[in-house]
């Protein structure tokens, strides 16, 4: 059963970045066929722990059967709308959704994945300064080493590692301005500290707009945690800092939300953790524990009662925005993680997994850095912590720990120098030993590998 299936998908199934020829030399793809908690189940009966929760995605865990229910029951009510209609499982979240988020951030459109909502918000950000006169306003400020997506605009937000290659897709959408990340790990400013960092990072902004025109920028797109590389939490001044900027000069603030959202950093939201609220904020993912397709672009008063009448309304249309059966399943998701507590959770057991990490790089000197926040955290192998230097590509480190992780029961997929780990928020704390413990293994038997001296 197991074969066959697998020959199915390498003859069949086109899979995200892989490569169907080089999975089919190595045994891939795994098929699962059940997830409970944290842990997944292949076709040959053997479980593994899934160290990054899908795409940092399962927040309430594997199998969670109340939402089963709820979409069950969705559907036998109405499972879809005619043209021009809605439903009460999309007003219900809609509402929820402008109780949840910060300040005046009030009206939702619906979406299927984090890529569209990205797009949605720059649709907004650009056709909300065109309906102010401002028709010059189309340039997007985002940072180098930032994701916001795969679709054809969104790709382009960003520059630069570890962001995957865009070669194959050029030429560059116009109008794509990039700043840099404020990563003291490596910061592009050689910043002392992380607060240094931030106040650089956030005045290479302001130079970006100052230079380019205030009347030619429409927004800034940023996560509050930058995810490819490695769970960047910025000083505290950036956050306040960038709300400032864009204030003064008329732009808007996107906050990507898309991973951060729905608990992963040990609040709602990201951006709770500096107090300010952005015009525009993008959510995926968590909203819905990644059960069945659903994202949202929340905008605030300000910005959505420009599009309030017949001649100015927003001219923007996807198939399943507002799906009822999505809305049923974020309602009864957003429920789980208010009623369990499991936003708290993700603070205490980030907390601890970030201890039991830092206690690794005692032990293990390819660690050079250990960062995040909540149960979005992340560490940096390197080959010279005092150099920050990496290992050579010929020595095939991220494919090494990817087998290694494997083999001692974690789906822990690696591609570059920077490991993210970002579980269930339901996770326990027996449950991250196990993770490290498996992670300890694993470099112990890399760093035996490749001849290198034991930490005292």
């Amino acid at each position: 059963m197991s074969n066959e299936l697998r020959d199915k998908a390498l003859k069949y199934l086109w899979m995200q970045n892989r490569d169907w020829s080089q999975m089919a030399e190595i045994g891939d793809p795994p098929v699962f066929v059940k997830g409970e908690g944290i842990r997944v189940t292949d076709t040959e009966g053997n479980t593994y722990i899934d160290v990054n929760a899908g795409y940092n995605s399962v927040n309430v865990g594997y199998g969670r059967s109340e939402i089963a229910e709820e979409i069950y029951k969705q559907m036998l009510e109405v499972n879809y709308f005619p043209e021009g209609s809605t439903t009460k499982p999309t007003i219900e979240l809609a509402k929820k959704l402008s109780d949840l988020t910060p300040g005046d951030l009030s009206r939702v459109f619906p979406v299927s994945g984090g890529s569209e909502a990205n797009e949605t918000a720059l649709k907004i950000a650009r056709a909300y300064h065109v309906k102010n006169g401002d028709i010059n306003r189309n340039k997007i400020i985002s940072r180098r080493g930032s994701y916001h997506g795969t679709t054809a605009g969104v790709l382009w937000l960003g520059g630069g590692p570890p962001v995957a290659s865009r070669d194959d897709f050029e030429p560059m959408y116009p109008n794509m301005l990039h700043a840099p990340q404020p990563n003291s790990y490596r910061c592009e400013f050689n910043s002392l500290n992380n607060s240094e960092c931030a106040i650089k990072s956030a005045n290479a902004i302001e130079d970006l707009i100052k230079f380019h025109g205030p009347n030619t920028i429409a927004a800034v797109i940023a996560e509050p945690i930058a995810i490819p590389q490695g769970a960047i939490v910025p000083g505290d001044e950036y956050w306040p800092m960038l709300r400032e900027i864009c204030d003064k000069y008329g732009v808007l603030l996107i906050a990507d939300e898309v991973i951060c959202g729905f608990g992963r950093t040990g609040k709602m939201f990201a951006i709770e953790h500096w107090g300010i609220t952005p015009d525009i904020m993008t959510v995926a993912k968590g909203i819905i524990s990644s059960y069945l397709p659903l994202a949202a672009t929340i905008v605030s008063k300000k910005v959505a009662d420009k599009f309030a009448d017949e001649n100015n309304y927003f001219k923007h249309t996807l198939t399943n925005s507002g799906h009822p059966v999505s809305a049923a399943a974020a309602l009864k998701n957003i429920e789980i993680l208010e009623n369990e507590n499991i936003i708290d959770n993700s603070a205490k057991m980030g907390k601890y997994l970030k201890e039991q990490l830092e206690v690794l790089k005692t032990d293990h000197q390819i660690i050079g850095d250990v960062r995040g926040i909540g149960l979005l955290v992340a560490f940096e192998i390197v080959s010279d912590r005092k150099t920050k230097s990496l290992f050579s590509s010929d020595l095939s480190i991220p494919d090494r720990l990817t087998e290694k992780f494997f083999k001692h029961g974690l789906i822990f997929r690696v591609s570059n120098e920077i490991l993210n780990i970002g579980p269930p928020l339901s996770i326990t704390r027996s449950e991250i030993d196990e993770i490290v413990h498996a992670i300890d293994l694993s470099l112990w038997e890399l760093e035996g590998e490749l001849g290198l001296p034991v930490n005292d």
